[in-house]
């Protein structure tokens, strides 16, 4: 028998023989700007870097990107890196996701590797992928992969779509509708749907020849208010949208901040508007009917945090009035009554439905699907429309689940995710109760055969319990020599739900990496009171919270200060600077993208005041004592030896502005005693990641692991 003799590349990588070829950072003047805040004087001395117009602004950070690709494109595993990334996203199957049945077709995002963007397909009613057509392609529109579908809604017969598309993923939206039979465009665009700030929707109405959506004050408004003020409008199709009428406005109850969403899934003559108050989860509800004056059924003291009409008319909710975990209720008549008239029709139970994203309740024909989350991974109970418990979903014991879909044939499509199989559907058929896999499945040249998931419990610094999910290759010795790259978000009541680790973590774990995902508080993975102890005044938590998690890692043998890295981003991000200067010891590098760290002025940014309801406000005494406590910016400090940072922003990010990121690197590189790098790497073609290319997010992930692999002394071994 012949030897085969298998290619083995190793990437070394040896810090101190690197760290004397980073250049220096660019000269960064500092002053004394201060303002009085509640009685206190707060310094800023880097605000001349909030100014982006400033050509000395743009200058220093294009000295920033110069010295941050200085130093990653010397490190000997960033070309080895980017093509294997590449290889595997590029050999990964196309995937489809989101379905939406619509008459005849189920429309869906279709995402290929092959491709910059995802595009927008039909399929047949059985959703056959070998029935897809390309409707929407936005490859098409811009091959440098720099347009991007913001969302998108089908009309109920499935003959026309309507579409918000955004450039350099400034998530800034403009309205297209597209006859689906033949692809063609017609209707004239309507600018301003969609942006950052309070998002986008539309619902189309029942008879398919408009539809309701929301707008954006015009030019004429003042600058400060152009991406506030969000209002709904009613469209005739070939009509002039500068007629449309407004049907949901400051009159009716709406603010600065208001957030809307807008649903007809069930084709009624009536549409619910979900308006949320910035991004705190404080909601109102109102009716919409063509021609009507807007119905408020509901009000924030009902404590409803989503709510929709099913197919009989009536509404069906969850309210966490009284309840941190949540329960469902039903509204018969919202004509007539509110919803603080609505019946109980599934009481709480030990475990808290899901709130992100609005997926708690899925309302088909003739059932609801109740979408529970338990500590990080889902549960999905059956009832009937009057509250008849009729069974549970089969998932894997540590698993997630996205779609629920009613498909024509009345069977039930549903997504499966897990931290080591990449998302696949199976479809339920209510009559026989059996359940079985589709071809709706991405099929990945990454395998985690070798990998196991363990879940333990960290302790916080109040005594509190906090998950950690651990993934690591089977036989892993807990010697304490291990790198460990330990993740974590912690806000808004998003939940860490599992999903596939993908080739980024691939990489990491055949580097000998072990990868930590903590479900923190601030997310709500056991009911509204764990984010309500992660939110505000109690943010603190957060930090504390996964503190812990890296001193359990340390303390049980799984790493050392000098193998462990922190990730996280956006509110993540903020986690980030959180532990950099509160914990400048714990961790050997730090990788924080689009972060936020000027907790005292961030409510100033175009996105800021949004958050407002989740953060807190500097303008109210206690709540600006708690910001400024752990605003990042503002506690670094002098001669203190800070780990490795690599910090990722985008110039088009209008959901946290890039000045964050200049201000917190400016500080950090002035005041670090330690020979680690500080970096700040900004995307010019990007915001704040939604709507980016392919090419740029390989790019990003390349970046990032071969500075994690350089600052942690790791090996990479790749075997063909």
């Amino acid at each position: 028998m012949k030897t085969i003799l298998r290619a083995t590349v190793v990437v070394a990588l040896t810090t101190a023989a690197l760290a004397a070829t980073i250049p220096a950072p660019p000269a960064t003047p500092s002053d004394a700007t201060s303002d009085v805040v509640q009685g206190v004087k707060v310094a800023d001395p880097y605000r001349w870097l909030e100014n982006w117009s400033d050509p000395k602004v743009q200058a220093w950070s294009a000295a920033q990107n110069d010295r941050t690709r200085a130093y990653l494109d010397a490190l000997p595993g960033e070309k080895p890196v980017a093509a294997e990334l590449t290889r595997l996203i590029s050999t990964t199957s196309p995937a489809l996701v989101g379905f939406i049945p619509r008459g005849k077709l189920v429309f869906a995002t279709y995402s290929d590797p092959k491709l910059q963007q995802p595009v927008i397909v039909t399929l047949n009613a059985a959703a056959n992928p070998a029935s897809k057509k390309v409707l929407i392609d936005p490859n098409m529109l811009d091959a440098s992969g720099h347009i991007a579908v913001d969302w998108y809604v089908p009309s109920h017969d499935g003959s026309k779509v309507a579409v918000s598309l955004s450039k350099d993923g400034s998530e800034d939206g403009t309205l297209h509708v597209f006859d689906v039979a033949t692809g063609k465009e017609i209707e004239p665009p309507i600018a301003r749907v969609q942006y950052p700030t309070a998002g986008g929707s539309l619902a189309w109405a029942a008879d398919g020849k408009g539809f309701w959506y929301t707008r954006y004050p015009g030019p004429d408004a003042p600058a400060d208010d152009q991406h506030f003020n969000m209002q709904v409008y009613f469209h005739v199709l070939g009509s002039d949208a500068a007629n449309d009428a407004l049907v949901l406005a400051a009159k009716d109850g709406l603010d600065r901040v208001s957030e809307i969403f807008l649903d007809n899934e069930h084709n009624l003559p009536t549409v619910m508007a979900r308006v949320q108050k910035g991004d705190g989860g404080i909601w109102t509800y109102y009716v919409l009917e063509q021609g009507k004056p807007s119905l408020r059924i509901g009000v924030p003291e009902d404590n409803i945090v989503q709510a929709g009409f099913g197919p009989d008319g009536a509404v069906y909710a969850i309210s966490r009035k009284g309840s941190s975990n949540g329960f469902v209720v039903k509204l018969d008549h919202p004509v007539v009554d509110g919803l603080s008239h609505a019946k109980v029709l599934v009481p709480e139970s030990e475990v808290a439905i899901e709130s992100s994203n609005d997926s708690g309740l899925t309302i088909t024909k003739d059932r609801l699907f109740v979408r529970d989350i338990v500590g990080g991974p889902n549960q999905v109970r059956i009832f009937t429309l009057d509250g008849k418990p009729v069974g549970t979903l089969p998932l894997p014991e540590i698993a997630a689940n996205g779609d629920i879909i009613e498909m024509a044939n009345g069977k039930i499509l549903f997504s499966v995710s897990s931290y080591l199989r990449p998302v696949h559907h199976d479809m339920w058929d209510p009559k026989t109760g059996k359940v079985e896999e589709t071809a709706l499945k991405v099929i990945s040249p990454v395998k985690f055969d070798d990998a196991t998931v363990t879940r333990v419990f960290a302790t916080s610094k109040d005594g509190t319990k906090v998950p950690l999910n651990i993934i690591m290759k089977k036989g892993t010795k807990l010697d304490g020599n291990n790198p460990v790259l330990l993740y974590g978000y912690g806000g808004y009541g998003v939940n860490m739900n599992p999903g596939f680790l993908g080739a980024f973590r691939r990489l990491w774990l055949d580097a000998g990496g072990i990868y930590v995902l903590a479900n923190i508080r601030g997310g709500a993975e056991y009911g509204e009171k764990w984010h309500q102890q992660g939110m505000l005044t109690k943010k603190q938590n957060v930090f504390d919270d996964f503190a812990a998690a890296g001193q359990y890692l340390i303390d049980n043998k799984y790493t050392s200060h000098a193998k462990l890295a922190l990730m996280g981003g956006s509110n993540g991000g903020l986690l980030m600077g959180a532990e950099i200067t509160q914990h400048p010891g714990l961790a050997r590098a730090v990788v924080s993208a689009v972060g936020i760290y000027d907790m005292v002025r961030v409510e100033l940014d175009p996105n800021g005041s949004f958050n407002t309801t989740e953060f807190g406000t500097v303008k109210n005494p206690d709540e600006f004592q708690a910001l400024y406590a752990y605003s990042p910016y503002h506690h670094v400090v002098a001669k203190t030896a800070y780990p490795a940072v690599l910090m990722t922003t985008g110039a088009t990010d209008g959901r946290v502005n890039p000045m964050h990121s200049r201000k917190f690197t400016a500080a950090l590189q002035a005041a670090s005693s330690s020979s680690q790098p500080i970096l700040l790497r900004t995307n010019m073609h990007a915001g704040h990641g939604i709507g980016s290319s392919l090419n740029d997010r390989i790019a990003e992930q390349t970046d990032m692991l071969s500075f994690l692999f350089d600052q942690l002394g790791m090996e990479w071994h790749k075997s063909p």
